[in-house]
């Protein structure tokens, strides 16, 4: 029973997220459009509620083409390991009603996020076509680059709490978010976010002015659905995250903070222009990496002060 339970929970989660993603979808065009002083989608229904659904319905009903040189079953699988991998990652978010509890949920979320990388590769590779793969071979190099700061500081959450549960972090942050004393961590964290979700400034797998759309150039209908899901899934969960580790964890307020996150996403892509390459690297490796290493040390500096203070 308690396995029939958590399948039940895990599915209306997966329905939930879907849902979300349609609706925050609404929610960009919506911000995008009033930041170029235009209304969004207002046809639909009313205020345009009902386009997301309408665009669903389009994309679906697209038609799918495979490409004649792509090697067909790793062209066709990539997809449903992205949109996989994203659901996948909700699944070490601490729940109130304990069925789904990962001791190790941060370690989890590092394998899942290490996994998407080959995802990325073989999606841009098995399209068999030059802008593809340029595509793919950027995200990689980015994702990468950008994981080893993402994994240093969380290094330091765990010298902080001494374990690898989210919900820790809840409980340490009931006196004080963790964003007032980690606060450099916070915006390492915060754009190292956007790096990993391919998001603007840091959007090359997909920059449309030099590479048509990416790794993704060869999809279409529902595969290339799978791939928006998957993108839009990972960039909800990633600003659920940043709220369990640096604003205060689950709370009553915890949506609220979740959504002004969210919205941050959406006004960076409507404000920032696309970084150059080299300064993506260059911010990566020569100013992120020695950061978040000499705080891991200090983290850990200081536990070992506190041990030996209590001894």
């Amino acid at each position: 029973m308690k396995f029939l339970d958590l399948m039940l929970v895990y599915f209306l989660m997966i329905l939930l997220v879907l849902v979300g993603v349609g609706f925050f979808t609404l929610l960009e065009r919506k911000v995008l459009g009033y930041i170029g002083n235009r209304k969004g989608p207002n046809k639909v229904m009313l205020l345009g509620l009902g386009q997301p659904l309408v665009d669903g319905v389009k994309l679906l009903s697209k038609e799918f083409i495979i490409p004649f040189s792509s090697v067909y079953l790793v062209f066709m699988l990539c997809p449903l390991f992205i949109i996989l991998l994203s659901l996948l990652m909700w699944l070490c978010l601490p729940l109130v009603n304990h069925f789904i509890d990962f001791n190790f949920g941060l370690l989890f979320f590092l394998s899942i996020i290490g996994l998407s990388v080959y995802a990325l590769i073989f999606s841009g590779w098995s399209s068999n076509s030059k802008y593809s793969i340029f595509g793919s071979y950027r995200g990689v190099a980015q994702t990468i680059s950008y994981e080893v700061s993402l994994s240093l500081v969380m290094m330091s959450f765990v010298m902080i709490i001494g374990g690898y549960n989210l919900e820790l972090l809840s409980i340490y942050q009931n006196n004080g978010w963790m964003i007032i004393i980690m606060m450099p961590l916070g915006m390492i964290w915060l754009v190292s976010m956007l790096a990993e979700t391919n998001r603007t400034p840091f959007d090359f797998t997909e920059g449309e002015s030099e590479l048509v759309s990416g790794f993704n150039v060869e999809y279409s209908g529902i595969m290339f659905v799978f791939i928006f899901i998957g993108e839009y899934s990972s960039i909800m969960f990633m600003s659920n995250l940043f709220v369990i580790l640096f604003l205060g964890g689950l709370s009553y307020i915890y949506m609220i903070k979740v959504l002004l996150i969210i919205l941050l996403f959406i006004v960076i892509r409507g404000t920032l222009p696309r970084f150059r390459y080299d300064n993506l690297m260059y911010l990566a490796w020569k100013i992120y990496l020695p950061v978040s290493i000499n705080f891991l040390f200090f983290f850990l500096g200081y536990k070992i002060c506190v041990y030996t203070c209590l001894l």
